[in-house]
């Protein structure tokens, strides 16, 4: 790997080349199983976009942010990734070309200068960031463009030399960014990451190192893993094992990741949709005896969705050990037309909204 004094160099000459916003205020911080947001200590509301920072139009980011915060939803989940195996043509974002012949991260107008824009916006609006890293799926390059570039397989990526360097020298182009940045809420390793068959050894140590890593550079700022939570007691079904190389109770042991978070997506485990409160009580439960907060970062249902998610929301604000709820995904109108529906979206405005954002802010303001 690169000698950290030479990225500690290039930061520097990076950072003395942006604009940096500096607060007064303290980041966003761990107080025992809750967060202090500005000043606060509570259970917040969130939700996650990952196309934000491919918007090419900063009208529609600032639209779409000022939407966020006028609903009462304090932190953003945003794609801090956007990975390519071959350059694209001009007017198409991408963060980072990986090639075995020599990697490049795009700090151009089309590359990181996008999700500059989302961080400056969301300062404005008093709206807090986690930023993730990679992508376990392959959608907007992921572990597979590393695969790609240093060959191996997404299992071995956690162990591949090669591909951890790459990674690293991204997850340093980003944070040092950003490292001053009064909207990071948190840094995150990646989405949804998955070893499967592998020993549970294997994500908590490549997480123990990671994390380590980006305390480094960042001191300030909390991180967390970003993982779905399989692997923990409580149930017998597939997502309570451990076959996809996860362990939720395991990984909270993890030094350095300050949070733990998890996702609900009955429908792709082939679990009913009741089994969501129990699965929120369950990862509340390992968290308070682990000390740390916990998010339900991700959920979604394709249908009934204001019946469905306003139990695991319920669940969630009642649960000693909870820290926050974070819909996927956030809808919204931009100048292109609708921003994009996988069938999980709620659109600002809609009734489903009023059911889901308005209520369950209300719900938390008078907790």
């Amino acid at each position: 790997m690169k000698s950290v004094f030479a990225l500690g160099l290039g930061l520097l000459s990076l950072a003395a080349a942006l604009p940096a916003t500096l607060s007064a205020s303290k980041p966003p911080s761990v107080n025992g199983t809750r967060f202090t947001i500005d000043g606060e200590t509570r259970y917040f509301a969130g939700t996650n976009s990952y196309w934000i920072g491919f918007l090419t139009n900063n009208k529609d980011v600032d639209s779409v942010l000022s939407n966020i915060a006028s609903s009462g939803l304090k932190v953003l989940r945003v794609w801090g990734f956007n990975d390519v195996t071959r350059k694209p043509g001009s007017g198409t974002v991408w963060y980072q070309l990986v090639s075995s012949s020599g990697s490049q991260i795009n700090t151009g107008a089309d590359g990181l200068q996008r999700l500059d824009y989302v961080v400056q916006s969301a300062e404005k609006r008093g709206v807090k960031l986690i930023v993730n890293f990679v992508n376990y799926w392959n959608d907007y390059g992921g572990i597979a463009a590393y695969v790609s570039a240093f060959g191996g397989t997404k299992e071995s990526w956690f162990t591949n030399d090669k591909a951890q360097a790459q990674y690293r020298k991204y997850i340093a182009a980003v944070v040092g960014r950003y490292a001053s940045s009064p909207a990071i809420f948190a840094w995150e390793l990646a989405n949804e990451p998955r070893c499967k068959g592998c020993s549970t050894d294997v994500i908590f140590k490549w997480a123990s190192d990671t994390s380590a890593y980006i305390r480094s550079l960042d001191p300030a700022h909390m991180i967390t893993l970003g993982d779905e939570g399989f692997g923990l007691p409580g149930g017998t079904s597939y997502p309570y094992g451990t076959s996809e190389g996860v362990d939720f109770v395991k990984n909270l042991g993890v030094k350095d990741l300050d949070f733990g978070v998890f996702h609900m997506y009955p429908g792709s485990w082939s679990v009913p949709n009741s089994f969501g409160p129990g699965w929120v009580k369950d990862h509340a439960a390992a968290c308070k005896k682990a000390g740390k907060p916990c998010v339900l970062e991700e959920y979604g249902v394709t249908s009934d969705q204001c019946n469905v998610e306003k139990t695991w929301q319920q669940a969630s604000r009642a649960a000693d050990g909870m820290a926050g709820d974070m819909f996927w995904q956030w809808g919204d109108k931009l100048s292109s037309g609708q921003s994009p529906n996988d069938g999980n979206t709620i659109y600002y405005g809609s009734s489903t909204a009023t059911c889901l954002i308005t209520d369950n802010v209300k719900a938390i303001n008078s907790m």
